[in-house]
């Protein structure tokens, strides 16, 4: 116990192989509050040099080259600490470096800052005065690094990359289960950030689960972004929300991401579709935000025929160590409790090992039936960490309708349709009755392929209704932006006090509407863009 009086001791922070539960070194110390408001502060400090949106855009891109450059050494701490293996995470670290100069090349567009002008014009009804509207960075975001995306979601991930376009300085909370990741990214960073003349501090890293609270907290932090359970996603965006000026937070939590097969899909292609679920649902030990967890699947013949295509290829994946030994306990229990309930079958049973650290496939099966109506079986539709799927057997449509009217928001949605249901050539139009029943539960709603593997482009949007995030913005995308910045407009303000971004001469070279017009720059203003921008 501390004295009263003295100064609390911060614990250790460690990095442990999930592979043998053995402690790697010790890398850091947990943040105190004390800690945490230096932070804060030191990030805070950096707002005004972060205006300037060549440097940004600049530090974006060095930072992509800096990881790149160390990627060996990334790769191999990474996968020491989340036993994601050197494969996973040499993509991984490909997409973080893309995200991170498709982000530079949004600041270089310009048109995310979303510039409005509209001329006075007395003669309307009412009387239109000059008004000039763009966004502006709301401040310094709080981010959640995630457990299993230790690069892609964490400290050099989407959040940070897409705050520090926006304009805002980052203080990421590092996830436990990777502190030495973390600890190398923030490095990297923070030299980026100085070889474009920016201050180190536009990003600073903490560890510690009350660091995590304090940071929410802090009066100076504007927003936040988190990725990971219901549970710790939950406690968070209640404590931002009951701050006395509460900030958005901006959480992906947890996500069933059901599938339907329609029967005559099965009929169509059962093998097909059994092996590429097994695929998804054991990605990264089954580890993805996106793996499908419950499975509409028809009863009679083709649908045997897709649980034993399912079955044979999940269960040639073999055993594999989940992200730490608190998760996969968690997953041999959530396991037990979800085979005991009545009429659930598991036809791929998991490999339970004494002593052990890994888990395996595991594949349930249910009557879809059970479902339908609340009770016991509920446990089905919430998720369950790690390589396991439910599939639901169905005896017609209208059984399939009411579980999935009982699905809760989710990412993912996913759809196999027959080639005359995906043409929209059968007679009962089931294809696209079904997509309208899946569009309302989930962010994106996947035909014909699978929900894992979210590619970062313009049109993407990871996200969901509640429990699945909880906001309706994506964190995946250049959409993603928009989390961190909030619009002002200026009304009859004389133009030498105007936002350089809302002169009539467009000197930064913005695209624009004007008067509801789309205007587009021509040419490059000339010297380069102002600070300010």
């Amino acid at each position: 116990m501390t004295a009263a009086g003295a100064a609390p001791v911060a614990a250790p922070v460690w990095s442990v192989d999930p592979r043998t539960g053995k402690r790697r070194e010790r890398v850091a110390v947990e943040a105190t509050a004390d800690a945490v408001d230096a932070a804060v502060r030191a990030a805070h400090a950096t707002r005004h040099a972060l205006a300037d949106r060549d440097r940004r855009a600049a530090l974006l891109r060095r930072a992509a080259a800096l990881l790149e450059a160390d990627d060996a050494r990334l790769v191999a701490t990474a996968d020491a600490e989340t036993a994601l293996g050197a494969p996973r995470l040499t993509g991984e670290l490909a997409r973080t470096a893309y995200q991170l100069r498709s982000f530079a090349d949004l600041v270089d567009e310009g048109g995310f800052l979303d510039v409005r002008i509209d001329r006075p014009d007395p003669g309307l009804t009412p009387p239109r005065p000059d008004l000039r509207r763009y966004k502006i960075p709301l401040g310094v975001v709080a981010v959640y690094g995630a457990s299993n995306f230790p690069l892609a979601f964490s400290v050099p991930g989407g959040d940070t990359a897409s705050a520090l376009a926006a304009g805002c300085p980052v203080v990421v909370k590092a996830h436990p289960d990777h502190p030495a990741t973390a600890e190398r990214c923030a490095t990297l960073l923070r030299r980026a950030a100085t070889e474009t003349g920016l201050p180190a501090d536009v990003v600073v890293l903490v560890h510690g689960f009350q660091a995590g609270l304090d940071l929410v907290r802090h009066p100076l932090v504007a927003a936040a972004g988190f990725t990971g359970s219901v549970r710790g996603g939950r406690a968070l965006h209640d404590a931002a929300a009951a701050r006395p000026h509460p900030i958005p937070f901006h959480g992906e939590l947890g996500s069933l991401n059901p599938v339907v097969v329609t029967a005559a899909a099965a009929v169509e292609r059962a093998d097909a579709i059994g092996t590429g679920l097994a695929g998804s649902m054991t990605l990264g030990t089954g580890q993805f935000c996106v793996k499908p967890g419950l499975v509409l699947v028809p009863e009679g013949a083709a649908g045997d025929r897709l649980l034993a295509a399912l079955t044979a290829a999940a269960g040639a994946t073999g055993p594999s160590a989940m992200l730490d030994h608190r998760m996969r306990d968690a997953f041999h229990a959530g396991v037990h409790d979800r085979s005991r309930l009545a009429d659930v079958r598991a036809p791929l049973a998991p490999v339970v090992e004494d002593g052990g650290h890994t888990v395996s496939a595991t594949v349930l099966t249910v009557p879809a039936g059970r479902l339908a109506t609340s009770g016991p079986h509920d446990l089905l539709l919430e998720e369950c960490f790690g390589p396991l799927t439910v599939l639901a057997r169905y005896a017609d449509e209208d059984e399939a309708a009411a579980v999935l009217a009982r699905v809760p928001g989710t990412l993912s949605a996913t759809l196999h349709l027959s080639t005359a249901e995906s043409a929209g050539t059968d007679p009962a139009g089931r294809g696209a009755r079904l997509l309208a029943a899946l569009t309302p539960l989930a962010g994106r709603v996947v035909v014909n392929g699978w929900p894992t593997g979210v590619a970062v482009a313009p049109a993407q949007h990871h996200g969901g209704p509640y429990p699945a995030t909880t906001s309706t913005a994506t964190s995946v995308g250049a959409t993603a932006v928009e989390r961190w910045l909030r619009p002002v407009a200026y009304q009859d303000t004389p133009p030498a006090l105007l936002p350089p971004e809302l002169r009539d001469d467009n000197p930064l070279g913005l695209p624009r509407r004007v008067d509801d017009r789309p205007e587009h720059p021509t040419a490059d203003p000339p010297g380069g863009r102002a600070a300010g921008a």
